[in-house]
């Protein structure tokens, strides 16, 4: 799989079009749609079933130096026009203010971001590690081979394996055919 052919793959998703090319309309920095919308569908179109199975939500991640909750709530408003049309759920967060809420959330610590790209190269799993920035372009730190093989492998850089058991059983439920396998974390 190439960064070409991942791009194809979430496109098929009309939502996941749409967000991207409204992505621009946000006004933000290092905007992508990142995750779970990408990989996900992948899953979807190997698996043969509808390209919005089992899609929960939509991540977006920015970028802004303002950590106030504030200056969030305006993107997350802001987003909310862009989006709502779409009847899904769009989740957008600033990556500089994860590490404020992240401990209420999970109970677990994690340090500061210091990009969106950052933040993708620290999911739980390599082959979750994927993003489409606002002009299209694809990030995918670890390459797409896990990913195009359905392969969930913990990723060495993630500050939060003791969540990894939980996460990929999920998506083992949604997709059967998914391998948990172990191996080296990337370099």
């Amino acid at each position: 799989m190439t960064g070409d052919d991942l791009l194809r793959s979430v496109r098929r998703n009309p939502v996941n079009a749409t967000i991207i090319s409204r992505l621009p309309e946000l006004g933000t920095a290092q905007t992508h749609l990142v995750a779970g919308a990408l990989f996900q569908t992948v899953w979807n179109v190997r698996s043969g079933q509808d390209l919005q199975a089992q899609i929960l939500d939509y991540d977006v991640f920015y970028w802004d130096d303002d950590l106030s909750s504030e200056a969030e709530d305006r993107v997350i408003r802001r987003a909310a026009r862009i989006f709502g049309d779409l009847d899904v759920r769009v989740e957008i967060r600033n990556q500089a203010r994860v590490h404020l809420w992240f401990p209420q959330h999970t109970g677990l610590e994690r340090p500061p971001l210091r990009s969106v790209c950052v933040g993708i190269d620290q999911f739980l799993a390599v082959c979750t590690c994927v993003g489409i920035d606002a002009r299209g372009g694809v990030y995918t730190p670890y390459g797409l081979a896990d990913l195009a093989a359905g392969r969930l492998r913990l990723n060495g850089r993630n500050h939060t394996p003791q969540l990894f058991g939980a996460k990929m059983a999920s998506y083992v439920r949604r997709w059967p055919w998914l391998q948990v396998v172990a191996g080296a974390p990337p370099a």
